[in-house]
């Protein structure tokens, strides 16, 4: 069973496996585990339905499955898949999509 398959997001929020940081520098110097920067770069694994507005009326998902994005450095929760660490975060704080 794949982790879409476990995890089904709810309202307007979004499942993101991020992409491995960066082991080397432009310049070729190899980072240690301690010095890689947290990603902001994923490829979307699952998206809830959409929120409903106070008036009942239903926003619909713009993010698709499948679609690799950028998202804020801090925020979202994270979320153990299998061995790796994924991220759940609200459709909003999804800055770009990277086409």
């Amino acid at each position: 069973m794949t982790a879409k398959a476990n995890i089904k997001p709810l309202f307007n929020n979004v499942l993101i496996k991020p992409v491995e940081a960066q082991e080397k520098t432009e310049s070729g110097i190899i980072l240690p585990e301690t010095a890689k920067e947290k990603p902001q770069i994923g490829e979307v694994m699952a998206v809830g339905p959409g929120d409903i507005t106070p008036k009942g009326e239903q926003v619909k998902m713009v993010i698709r499955v499948g679609q690799k994005v950028m998202y804020k450095k801090w925020g979202g929760n994270e979320v153990k898949v299998g061995n790796e660490e994924w991220t759940i975060v609200d459709q909003k704080d999804i800055l770009a999509v990277l086409e």
